[in-house]
């Protein structure tokens, strides 16, 4: 035969007042209305068929059957409150999974991980690389980085880097002999695609310029692929600035025009809704927002030394 248990609510309710021997008190604590409480406590003794509480000179006081119920029932409510923190606790520690594609694990996370495991030496971050990104956010996986434009439902997104197109290429290519000062020289060049050759029409249409030669030209499949292919000089890529940084920062790479397209793409860390405010996901996640914020800010303080430079 089942046993009936009182409702939890009316359980918080009387253990509070219980210990605050006031319902004023036990209302302010669990962010009700003192009424509530009044309710809450009603119900139980209606459900018991006992009277847990008297008021004697407006003074709140347990009945010798509320006081052993509140001493039975205390140990409870405190055994359910450590288990919370220890589970809270362990949400802090252990592995955590995150997918993402390799061109942005290789040229942006992977060379910047270390920082995260110094910071958070108990989480050990596993990366599992994916070709599609969407979709990829499984119930093994704790966090994903998603390439689009952050409408994910039941997902939260977080927007990482604000997204340009830019045209690079090798420094050697600029002493090959063909002219490559201004967008419409890029006919004389072969021009590299990523995923599609959309990109480069978008960016042609947006400086004004018209050239034969943009329907042509390798299709590479990964980002990575193409920055590498301008890496080796064998043509002019239309990179991701977050992806073709490293590359220019070390020299590999050249911005042979100043013209960018912002994209109507970025990057977005994405995890599950409920899961949010999970221990070791919001870890990752307030490192990695962090820091792109610092690069930000370093990317806007060059822009505006170049500006300067420049006038």
């Amino acid at each position: 035969m089942s046993r009936r248990l009182p409702p939890l609510n009316a359980l918080k309710a009387f253990e509070a007042a219980a210990r605050h021997l006031s319902f004023t008190r036990a209302a302010e604590e669990l962010f009700v209305t003192q009424a509530a409480i009044s309710q809450q406590i009603k119900g139980l003794e209606d459900f018991l068929g006992i009277k847990l509480f008297r008021r004697r000179n407006r003074t709140l006081l347990l009945t010798e059957e509320g006081q052993s119920y509140f001493l039975d029932i205390k140990d409870i409510f405190s055994a359910i409150v450590d288990a919370t923190d220890k589970l809270v606790a362990r949400s802090a520690k252990g592995s955590l999974t995150v997918t993402l594609q390799p061109s942005f694990a290789i040229q942006w996370l992977v060379p910047r991980l270390v920082r995260f495991s110094e910071l958070h030496p108990e989480i050990d971050v596993r990366i599992k690389a994916v070709d599609m990104d969407e979709g990829s956010l499984s119930d093994d996986v704790d966090v994903a980085i998603y390439y689009g434009r952050g409408s994910w439902p039941g997902l939260r997104c977080y927007k990482l880097h604000t997204e340009f197109l830019l045209p690079v290429c090798s420094p050697l290519l600029l002493g090959s002999g063909r002219p490559l000062r201004q967008p419409a020289d890029l006919q004389w060049h072969t021009l590299l695609h990523d995923g599609s050759r959309r990109d480069w029409h978008n960016w042609l249409k947006e400086v004004g310029v018209e050239i034969p030669n943009v329907s042509q030209g390798p299709i590479f499949s990964h980002s990575s692929m193409v920055i590498q292919a301008a890496v080796h000089g064998q043509g002019v890529a239309l990179g991701h600035s977050v992806l073709s940084q490293p590359e220019i920062e070390a020299g590999r790479l050249v911005c042979p025009f100043e013209q960018v397209l912002e994209s109507k793409n970025a990057y977005y860390l994405v995890c599950q809704e409920s899961q949010a405010e999970q221990g070791k996901i919001a870890a990752f996640r307030d490192w990695m927002l962090a820091l792109v914020e610092q690069e930000e800010a370093q990317r806007r303080n060059r822009l505006v030394m170049h500006t300067v430079a420049t006038q």
